[in-house]
């Protein structure tokens, strides 16, 4: 008689090194022998339920198909069921305490398919916000969640969470072998629940637990736990918004941004900040009120630490907690979109925080970043650096750009610190940046990024602008990728924010030796479409507000600002002004409060804000002042080298409009009768004049209008006022 195999009743049961493997958290590939299993002619069913003494089989009907045998005390159960084909079952689970339903998610099959594997592996999925993270499934008829995470150099992935009391034992997920990608579908969750994933290494090392990368949702800090959400449930009512910018070329369009840090804008009267729907009550309105065309809000995926501002995230795919749910959100932008304001994000796709529950050593390797920290650490910022050349990297960024534009109906991305992609060396030494395959300093892999991040969003979302925030002279950045370009919609000017604010700097009596600072701007002001930023990096660290930077007496500091404002809104360029410069506060601003809105009591602070809101709507309203904003053929100087004066005046046109002359005076020199060449005889209306009375002004001014006449040798100018410390803007009236 042969000898009987020890092992043969494993056929029904398990192997002891399968179990202790499964109770130890080192099986890999469970899927290969738990749930239901075909052996020879029959199925067998395997489960790990701790704390359960007796399991039995059912079908989801609640049938009774087998009594399992418990292999271990620490719940490791295997027996024969009568089905005869591979379905979903559950169990029934007893102890002393009572007994429990546990719907095996191990009977399932895979959710992701062939398609996804190979546009995966291509670097081409522009889905991978509906397939990738945590998503609502309803399978086979089951209701759960199902989980997808890309952890190619890892032994085992598992998604802990409250429904399994964090035990990265019992929810090991499946390998995609050839992408790198594990998957589950968890029957029986719901939205709410906190999860992460355990990961155990390449070399067998446990991580620390680790947020979702496609989590569309997170707990509010300091916990950091991603948390499963259902899809938007949003009713859009914004398609005639959507539909302008479509078919509008936003070069030609009116474009004034209020850059916006929603956690001080304002504050609730305990000090807490506000909420999406409470922004919405009071942000929105009051946009409309000022004539900004979008809000741009500084970035709001989830972060941990307050003081980043936003800067450094750890979740690109959720909206912060820190304001609401992320329908919150969506009914934000659906109100915006009500009113035809727009909404656009400030993005960051060139760094990311080394918090342990992040993106860093994500799967026991570096997996988005480069592992040379010449490359992959910023010395700036203290943070890692995504891996441009790996294609996943690139898919995990593009999709992100598409889905805030899909998914919360975005009208534009400010993308951070683009110069810091584009240079290898970006502050960093001799010896300390590797070149790239031509001995350059150019991040070939950050530019092929930035082409394809921008064709796909242009491609795929009409409506949506891009703007890079690019402090170089790299060329083209805001030109079509077909021409060489970098293909961002606009750029912002970061030369005119150091020259105009340097000038403006000093005192009156020193400006005609730096009169260039205001107009060397025009010799590129045409080589991108340019958006002109009064940023928040500009009244922060040390810097102080628009109006401390302002020379002189008080009642000159705010004369100098509405003068400076004017002639911003008058220079060729889209506009952008970080919240509270608007009524000139006179504190730095800080993330921890809100702004001193207490300052519009008084005269001065009030007369800039009526300032601000007038400049919007001429800049509006003047087809002049925005439709040509990006090309040469809109501006015309009229006095460029005034140097003694300090005196500035240009035209701006458009073709069959009414032609504006924008005059500075930027000493506190009241100077009547001073002449100024002009395209045409007539009146020319004043259409707006910082000094006057309303906006805290001296109230000089033309009485209205001014004539311009013709000489004797035909050429045709007028002899103005021009208050002191001033801009003037004037229309021709016929």
């Amino acid at each position: 008689m042969a000898k009987k195999d020890p092992l043969a009743k494993q056929s029904t049961g398990l192997a002891k090194a399968e179990i202790e493997a499964i109770l130890d958290g080192r099986h890999s590939d469970p899927f290969a022998v738990l749930g239901i299993q075909q052996v020879d002619d029959k199925f067998v069913a395997r489960c790990f339920i701790p704390n359960a003494e007796t399991v039995s089989a059912e079908t989801m009907a609640g049938k009774t198909i087998g009594n399992l045998d418990r292999l271990d005390a620490a719940g490791v159960f295997a027996g024969s069921v009568s089905i005869r084909k591979l379905q979903p079952i559950r169990y029934r689970a007893r102890n002393e305490g009572g007994e429990w339903i546990v719907v095996d998610p191990y009977s399932f099959g895979p959710v992701l398919g062939p398609m996804d594997d190979y546009y995966m592996r291509q670097g081409s999925h522009l889905r991978l916000f509906d397939r990738m993270g945590a998503h609502p499934l309803t399978l086979d008829g089951i209701d759960g969640f199902h989980f997808a995470v890309w952890a190619p150099n890892a032994q085992r992935v598992s998604v802990v969470g409250d429904f399994n009391e964090w035990d990265g034992r019992r929810h090991v997920m499946r390998r995609r072998g050839d992408t790198g990608i594990w998957e589950i579908f968890l029957p029986g969750v719901t939205a709410g629940s906190a999860y992460k994933y355990e990961i155990v290494g390449k070399n067998g090392e446990l991580l620390p637990l680790k947020a979702d990368p496609f989590a569309r949702r997170s707990e509010l800090r300091p916990r950091t736990a991603s948390m499963t959400t259902g899809e938007i449930d949003q009713e859009w009512e914004d398609e005639a918004h959507r539909a302008f910018w479509a078919s509008a070329d936003a070069r030609r369009q009116p474009i004034s941004i209020y850059e916006v840090h929603a956690a001080s804008w304002q504050r609730r009267d305990n000090g807490e900040m506000l909420s999406w729907d409470e922004l919405a009550d009071r942000l929105i309105p009051y946009c409309v009120d000022m004539g900004f065309t979008h809000i741009e809000f500084l970035p709001i995926s989830e972060y941990p630490y307050d003081p980043s501002w936003g800067y450094q995230t750890t979740g690109l795919y959720a909206p912060t907690a820190r304001f609401g749910e992320p329908e919150g959100f969506a009914r934000f932008v659906n109100g915006a979109h009500k009113v035809g304001l727009g909404v656009i994000l400030d993005w960051v796709p060139a760094h990311f925080p080394t918090d342990e529950h992040g993106l860093r050593w994500f799967d026991g390797t570096a997996l988005y970043e480069h592992e040379d920290p010449r490359q992959g650490f910023h010395p700036d910022w203290n943070t890692a650096i995504y891996n441009f050349g790996r294609q996943e990297v690139l898919a995990f960024l593009i999709n992100n750009a598409l889905y805030w534009a899909e998914k919360f109906h975005i009208d534009g991305l400010r993308v951070d610190a683009v110069a810091s992609m584009l240079y290898l060396d970006y502050s960093r030494k001799h010896g300390e940046w590797v070149p790239n395959e031509y001995g350059g300093n150019e991040n070939l892999e950050a530019v092929r990024f930035l082409q394809t991040m921008n064709s796909r969003v242009y491609g795929t979302q009409p409506g949506v602008m891009t703007i890079a925030e690019e402090s170089t002279s790299w060329p083209k950045v805001s030109h079509p990728v077909h021409e060489g370009g970098l293909g961002f919609g606009f750029k912002w000017n970061m030369g005119f924010m150091h020259d105009t604010l340097q000038f403006m700097s000093r005192e009156p009596v020193h400006r005609k030796f730096h009169h260039n600072d205001m107009t060397f701007g025009l010799l590129y002001a045409f080589t991108e479409n340019f958006v002109l930023p009064l940023s928040h990096d500009e009244v922060v660290h040390g810097k102080g507000s628009l109006i401390a930077k302002m020379t002189g007496d008080d009642w000159q500091k705010f004369a100098n600002l509405r003068a400076y404002y004017a002639f911003m809104w008058g220079y060729p360029g889209k506009k952008l002004l970080f919240m509270g410069q608007e009524f000139a506060q006179w504190r730095e601003w800080s993330e921890d409060r809100a702004l001193d809105w207490n300052l519009l009591e008084y005269r001065m602070h009030e007369g800039m804000r009526r300032l601000v809101r007038d400049l919007n709507g001429t800049y509006r309203r003047r087809v002049a002042l925005h439709a040509r904003d990006c090309e040469g053929e809109g501006f015309e100087w009229l006095l460029a080298d005034d140097r003694d004066n300090s005196v500035f005046a240009w035209l701006r046109k458009a073709p069959g409009e009414k032609t504006i002359a924008v005059v500075t005076n930027f000493t506190p020199v009241y100077r009547e009768a001073y002449r100024i060449p002009l395209p045409g005889e007539g009146r020319w209306k004043e259409i707006l004049n910082t000094d006057a009375d309303i906006y805290g002004g001296s109230g000089k001014g033309n009485g209205g209008a001014v004539q311009a006449t013709r000489d004797k040798n035909g050429n045709v100018s007028a002899m103005i006022t021009l208050p002191p410390l001033a801009t003037l803007m004037l229309e021709q009236d016929a």
